[in-house]
């Protein structure tokens, strides 16, 4: 957790969050100024570490800084350079804070409080471009015990226990994967890390690339090692420099110390890692576009079956999770199967990660128990709207998802659950809707994005999206006609059941839910065709 110290410490730290969020408000120039103030104090201030760090979750305090003393931990945020001499002052004991009181942020608040932290348990407390802060916190340690006292199979029975589902969307049984590619008939594997992270609003995977890489690395490594595999790739998006930065780095550190590579930790198990950038094309976070696009293809998607775990990159049967299902795994081979799927619910086991944002007070990063109800994160943890004012609604699963309305916000957070509401459990973008916004217009939004990312293969997905932003344009403007709205709900399910892929079958979800939930919306958006009486009135 947040305010726990690590076992390591030795001394006071400082941690300052340098992941991308408090990057752009300002914490590189603070974390130069510390190193300057520590400098500057001497050989009399008490020894302090300072130490970049990678996200520390409340992203709308940023930037942030932890102060860890044998007492307790602290945390401070709304931070600026000329505030790092006191930082450094209270870190060697030589300040009683009072002049970051206006800066002090309560660990004991619901937003820290009901975190359960899993795959974030290192996000925040190591330092993501030191390999021995790696290590010194436990990365590494279960690859080793895999490598050297289980079997392939005793690790996938380990995975199968726990229960653990994809967290990129699906939600398939992570068990029943591996073991379909590690089944196969004998011959070369493939494993692959999906960090093509593109929902509006998501940035979980971000942060784990950016605060803990290591933590993927080995959660991939133990996963390629259960399936037979000795070549690996992690596809991320251009649009993260700062997560390919320091995964590069992590995968030289790793290799000089010989975790990746030849007879790792002295066994029989090679494995090379590399790392693919994507140009940006959203439909490669679709598995089969994406597999082309490490080939050196045009990303787009092909039909399934034969599926990846069977025939995937070059023929081969190819594993693909998503970064938090890899993330998660050490965490499970540590402590057991059972005791993660002791977590969460019964369909839905473990911890979720969400990027809470849009319209809420505390935005940032959230990971807490499978079964968690909406309005536990949103209103409890986020602190509900700003100013008061009441939620509408909450869009998951980014413009795959669906907007659940403010009376349903004490649905449990599973898979089941939202998807019976018309939503989607998604790879964890959660965004808070304001009463202010018209649902209309949001689900404008999100076609247009689609229609930007259609990669044009098939015509249901590439021409029914245009149509529905069109037709979504009358009710925005308020002039659609009451024939309009049935044709819009005929082209939703037209788009959805004959796509290609998941992203076309996918994109009429948030029309449909705002079409379910807040119908009088629409039926405002349309201008009468004749007097009279409407047909919905």
């Amino acid at each position: 957790m947040l305010n726990s110290i690590s076992p390591s410490l030795q001394r006071p730290r400082l941690r300052c969050c340098d992941a991308s969020s408090c990057r752009s408000a300002g914490s590189g120039a603070l974390l130069k100024a510390l190193e300057t103030a520590r400098s500057n104090a001497g050989e009399a201030a008490e020894p302090l570490d300072i130490e970049p760090v990678g996200c520390l979750r409340l992203c709308s305090q940023g930037p942030l800084v932890a102060l860890d003393r044998p007492e307790g931990s602290s945390l401070f945020g709304g931070l600026s350079a000329p505030l790092a001499g006191a930082l450094v002052d209270a870190g060697s004991g030589t300040d009683n804070n009072s002049s970051l009181n206006d800066h002090a942020i309560d660990l004991e608040q619901p937003f820290f409080a009901l975190q359960h932290s899993v795959v974030l348990e290192g996000c925040g407390q190591v330092n993501p471009e030191s390999i021995d802060s790696a290590i010194a916190h436990g990365s590494y340690e279960q690859l080793r015990h895999c490598l050297q006292e289980l079997s392939a199979a005793d690790v996938r029975e380990q995975i199968r226990r726990s229960g653990l589902r994809g967290r990129g969307g699906a939600g398939y049984p992570t068990g029943l994967k591996w073991d379909t590619v590690a089944l196969q008939p004998p011959g070369p594997r493939f494993v692959v890390c999906n960090a093509d992270e593109g929902d509006p609003g998501a940035f979980m995977d971000r942060s784990v690339m950016e605060g803990d890489p290591h933590r993927l690395l080995e959660g991939l490594a133990i996963a390629a090692y259960a399936v037979g595999a000795d070549r690996g790739f992690i596809y991320v998006r251009a649009e993260y420099p700062l997560a390919i930065e320091r995964l590069r780095l992590a995968l030289r550190q790793a290799r000089q110390r010989n975790i990746l590579g030849n007879n790792i930790f002295g066994s029989q198990f090679d494995l090379r890692i590399d790392i693919r950038v994507g140009a940006g094309a959203y439909v490669c976070g679709e598995e089969t576009a994406l597999m082309q696009s490490i080939q050196g293809r045009r990303g787009s998607p092909r039909p399934r079956p034969p599926f990846p775990a069977q025939k995937g990159l070059w023929g081969a049967p190819t594993l693909i999770n998503n970064v938090e299902t890899l993330a998660a795994v050490p965490a499970i081979l540590r402590e057991g199967g059972d005791w993660y799927g002791a977590i969460g619910t019964d369909s839905s086991r473990g911890t979720k990660v969400f990027a809470l944002s849009g319209a809420v007070v505390n935005t940032g990063l959230v990971e807490v128990p499978m079964g968690t109800s909406l309005r536990t994160v949103v209103e409890t943890m986020g602190g509900g709207v700003p100013n008061g004012a009441g939620v509408k609604a909450v869009q998951t699963g980014g413009p795959s998802g669906g907007c659940i309305p403010a009376a349903l916000l004490d649905t449990p957070v599973d898979y089941e659950s939202l998807r019976a509401l018309g939503s989607m459990m998604g790879s964890g973008g959660m965004i808070v809707i304001a009463e202010s916004m018209a649902m209309p217009e949001l689900a404008r939004h999100f076609m247009r994005f689609n229609v930007n990312e259609s990669c044009g293969k098939c015509l249901p997905c590439r021409a029914g999206t245009v149509q529905l932003e069109q037709l979504l344009t009358k009710f925005v403007a308020g002039n659609a006609q009451a024939s309009d709205l049935e044709q819009l709900e005929q082209l939703c399910q037209m788009v959805q059941t004959t796509s290609l892929c998941g992203l076309g079958q996918a994109a009429p979800n948030p029309v449909l839910s705002t079409l379910k939930y807040f119908r009088q919306e629409y039926k405002t958006g349309c201008e009468p065709a004749t007097a009279g009486p409407q047909p919905w009135a």
